[in-house]
Formats: structure tokens, C-alpha cells, sequence
């Protein structure tokens, strides 16, 4: 395929701001679309086209999407409390809607929707696969439901006409962390001396780099309406604990709390939460999340498209390392 203009809705966030890079690697021309008075410092030094835009402002989709030739729709709220469905759903859903409508609008060759794990059924049985439906009703959370809707909306699309790819990535973490996801914040929480508390658990862990190149993958050889998860390794909280700590050469005490008693916890750490005004790190969704099946297959994306995974090891230490240099960085 012929290189064009990519834009990128969400670019400034984590997986944005990586695969700004990934295309400009391999010669791509892109245009990063961010929110007014967004926090851009992740795109500081790239030689990439920033454009004001919104997803719930059609007006200015359509001026951002002029010229373009393949878009990458990753804008999009993660959010696990309780009381922001609303927002949520906006941006999530009816911004997604308002993405396929100006693309369609712009004729662009094709669009690659970011989706996500959570999107698939939570009910699953057995190793979780492309043949897993998006589930609207997900009893789990917001976030899973809207995007098991935007999901399907993508799917009308192209129903309608719209060239269009969808890829949903596992837990994705890495370097290029700018705005400390919830990942790379319990990474780095692991690096510190103090009593870790942790569940009984396990999840499916994918490096950034890893998912960014996937996503440029599905553009250049990903089939018209298909889906592909784009995941990494299945390890327990306890493993990544011992990994990270392997590779600070330190060792702390960690204290296992039974999963019934985690969950009293989360509901009073979710009003903490929300008195403090702080983000918060462990609900009853973040349980939910660790307790799931995390037995993923990505055989689909590797044999269509050509993507692979690093070693999960290697991820947590080039991990470990951006955030020892981001606090070296601040601290000088």
C-alpha cells in the first residue's frame, strides 16, 4: 500500500504518542488530533501535525480529517468508577459514531478502530479468540460496554461501505509512559521500597511497542472487516512483582489479601477515591479484570499479519528503565 497521511484521534495518550512513532518510523506522514489545552508533552520533539479536534464536535472532525488518507480512532475514556457513565458513553460511543461518519464523509482508504479485550464477552469459556462476540450487555463495566458498542457501530460501517479494521489490545504497559496509565503506575509502584499488598490474580500483559506496530500492521495488511487481538503473555500479579523486583535487585514484603476481602476494600477505597479526588487504582473492576479469563490468543494477528509479541520480561525492564530516567529527568 501506498504511504499517506494517517491521522490519529487520542495521540497524545500512551498507545497515541507510541504509534505517532511507529508510523513515522516506517515513513508515514501523520497528523496527531488532541483535545484544546490537552497535555501534548508525549509528541514534544516528533515531527508530526498537531491539530485542535473532538470527537463530539463534528465540525472539527471534518477539518481534521481534510487530506487524510487513513485514520487510526484510539480517542477514548478508560474509566473504572462508578458515576461517569454519562461521559463515558459519550466519547466512547457517540464519539466513535461521529469518527465514522466524518470518515465516510472524507473518503479515507480505511480506518483502524481501537477497540479492546474488554469488549469480547466476560463469559467465555476456554482460550479467548476472534470467535468471542462483542458484548453490549457486559454486567463487568461502562467502559466494557461502550466499547462492545463502538465496536459494532465500526461493524455497521462497514456494512455501509467503510474500509475499516478493528484490533483490540490485552493490558497494555511500556515505555513512553508520559501520563502514568494504570500499568505503568503499578510497575513503578513495584519499584519502591514498601509493603506490597496484592491479589490473587493474573492478566494478560502486552508491550505498547508491540501493540503500536500491530496497529500500522492491520492497516497494511489487515483484512476489511475483521477483528484482531493484539496480546502478549498471561502472567500472575505475583510473577510481575518478582520480575520487576529481579530487576531493581531488591526484594520487599508482600501481603496477599484474600479475593472476598479485596472486595470489601474496593468499595472503600472507591469512596477514597472519590473524596480525595485522586484516579483511583483498585475497584471492584480492577478485580474483576484479574480474576477474568486472561487465557487470549492473538494466532489470528500473527499469522495474517505478520505481529508479534516481545518477551514479556524484556517489556517490564525497558519499562522499569523509562520510569527510573522519568523520575531522573524531573528530579534534575
Amino acid at each position: 500500500m501506498d504511504k499517506g497521511k494517517v491521522l490519529i484521534t487520542g495521540a497524545a495518550g500512551h498507545l497515541g504518542n507510541v504509534l505517532v512513532r511507529e508510523l513515522l518510523e516506517h515513513g508515514y506522514e501523520v497528523r496527531a488530533m488532541v483535545m484544546p489545552n490537552e497535555d501534548v508533552s508525549a509528541l514534544v520533539g516528533l515531527d508530526v501535525e498537531i491539530k485542535l479536534g473532538n470527537v463530539l464536535d463534528p465540525a472539527s472532525l471534518d477539518r481534521v480529517l481534510k487530506g487524510i488518507d487513513y485514520v487510526f480512532h484510539m480517542a477514548g475514556i478508560v474509566s473504572i468508577v462508578p458515576g461517569e457513565e454519562e461521559l463515558v458513553w459519550n466519547v466512547n460511543v457517540e464519539g466513535t459514531r461521529n469518527v465514522l461518519k466524518a470518515a465516510r464523509k472524507a473518503k479515507v482508504k480505511r480506518l483502524v478502530y481501537t477497540s479492546s479485550i474488554h469488549a469480547l464477552s466476560r463469559q467465555w469459556e476456554g482460550t479467548i479468540d476472534e470467535h468471542v462476540p462483542f458484548d453490549p450487555d457486559n454486567p463487568v463495566g461502562t467502559y466494557d460496554r461502550t466499547k462492545a458498542t463502538a465496536s459494532l457501530a465500526v461493524n455497521q460501517a462497514i456494512k455501509e461501505g467503510l474500509d475499516a479494521v478493528i484490533v483490540c489490545p490485552t493490558g497494555v504497559v511500556g515505555p513512553y509512559d508520559f501520563r502514568g496509565s494504570s500499568m505503568g503506575e503499578l510497575v513503578n509502584d513495584l519499584t519502591r521500597h514498601h509493603v506490597h499488598v496484592l491479589v490473587e490474580g493474573a492478566y494478560d500483559f502486552v508491550d505498547v511497542r508491540d501493540v503500536a506496530a500491530g496497529h500500522r500492521l492491520a492497516l497494511e495488511k489487515g483484512k476489511t472487516g475483521q477483528v484482531y487481538i493484539l496480546s502478549g503473555h498471561q502472567i500472575k500479579l505475583l510473577e510481575l512483582k518478582e520480575m520487576v523486583q529481579k530487576i531493581v535487585g531488591f526484594k520487599t514484603l508482600t501481603i496477599n489479601v484474600p479475593f472476598k476481602l479485596a472486595n470489601i476494600g474496593a468499595d472503600i477505597a472507591t469512596l477514597y477515591y472519590k473524596i480525595a479526588k485522586k484516579r483511583p487504582k483498585f475497584t471492584r473492576y480492577a478485580l474483576e479484570t484479574v480474576q477474568s479469563n486472561s487465557v487470549i490468543s492473538n494466532t489470528k494477528a500473527r499469522r495474517e499479519l505478520g505481529y508479534s509479541s516481545r518477551d514479556v520480561f524484556m517489556t517490564i525492564a525497558d519499562t522499569v528503565k523509562w520510569w527510573q530516567t522519568k523520575k531522573t529527568r524531573n528530579n534534575g
